[in-house]
């Protein structure tokens, strides 16, 4: 029996998914498409939606990349990370 596809109604807009939702949404994505058993249409739009999905991890990702590049730049620019002026000293 092929996997069931949900109705229009009961699925999430992916721009309100977060990550770990986006993510595991993708997985089962990625499982029933390996699956096989849906028709061409079906696979299509639910290899659309994997794309979209994917897209949407990425996007949290990099949001993450980037809190994470500022604080460290922050706390660069205050000195607290800035080891190559205590060596410098040093020598």
């Amino acid at each position: 029996m092929p996997p069931k596809k949900p109705a229009d109604d009961d699925v999430t807009p992916i721009a309100e998914l977060g990550y770990e939702e986006a993510r595991d949404e993708l997985i089962v994505v990625v499982r029933t498409l390996e699956q096989g058993g849906l028709d061409l249409d079906a696979s299509l739009e639910m290899w659309e939606r994997g794309e979209a999905l994917s897209r949407r991890c990425e996007e949290h990702l990099e949001g993450a990349r980037k809190r994470i590049e500022s604080v460290l730049g922050s706390d660069d620019a205050d000195g607290d990370l800035d080891d190559d002026e205590d060596f410098d000293e040093e020598n």
